[in-house]
């Protein structure tokens, strides 16, 4: 039996990790390449969202922005544009309607879709993560990952790993026959989760 993507009866997880400091940088080219979080720079601020190069330092969302700014001394505090980052959000959520009219939205950068009986009449789940993947990218030029598989908690930690190892730059996907051994191998995600 070959190990192939998944067919029927699947989640695909969606995550556009990290979101909002990801719009700044995409909005403010001056920012790219350089360390950036979404939040107050004030003694009890708190950091919302942290850039790939910010979290190198081991800067995080929820971490106090004191606390940030020492691990990180050139970190660059954005003040957050909650508008935009909705907008950017209802954006995405139309992409996913041109697909699926089954989507769970968890917040304005995460959401399930079941692609079961999808719109687009399309069988492979990672063809049409792919797809959504690029139409993503077209329409607003950020980056997003993917998880399938065949429930959701499995879709979410294949989306989790491919933000962490591939930095939103790839999908993945938990096939029944790779099942155990992704487990295996992923176990610390679930902290993450």
């Amino acid at each position: 039996m070959r190990n192939r993507p998944p067919r029927g009866g699947l989640g695909a997880h969606r995550l556009l990790y990290p979101f909002y400091a990801s719009v700044e940088q995409r909005d403010n080219p001056e920012l790219r390449g350089l360390p950036v979080a979404v939040g107050y720079p004030a003694a009890r601020g708190v950091v919302a969202a942290a850039s790939y190069e910010a979290r190198k330092f081991g800067v995080h969302s929820a971490m106090p922005s004191v606390t940030a700014k020492r691990k990180c001394p050139d970190l660059i505090f954005v003040r957050p544009r909650f508008d935009v980052y909705k907008a950017v959000s209802l954006q995405i959520r139309a992409i996913f309607a041109e697909y699926t009219p089954d989507i769970e939205p968890l917040s304005l950068d995460e959401a399930y879709l079941d692609v079961t009986e999808n719109l687009k009449g399309m069988e492979i789940a990672t063809e049409i993560a792919a797809e959504i993947r690029a139409k993503i990218k077209q329409v607003t030029g950020l980056n997003a990952s993917a998880g399938i598989s065949y429930n959701k908690f499995l879709a979410k930690m294949a989306s989790v790993r491919t933000c962490i190892q591939l930095a939103d730059r790839g999908l993945s996907s938990v096939a029944t026959l790779t099942l155990m051994a992704f487990l295996c191998c992923n176990l610390n995600l679930i902290d993450v989760l």
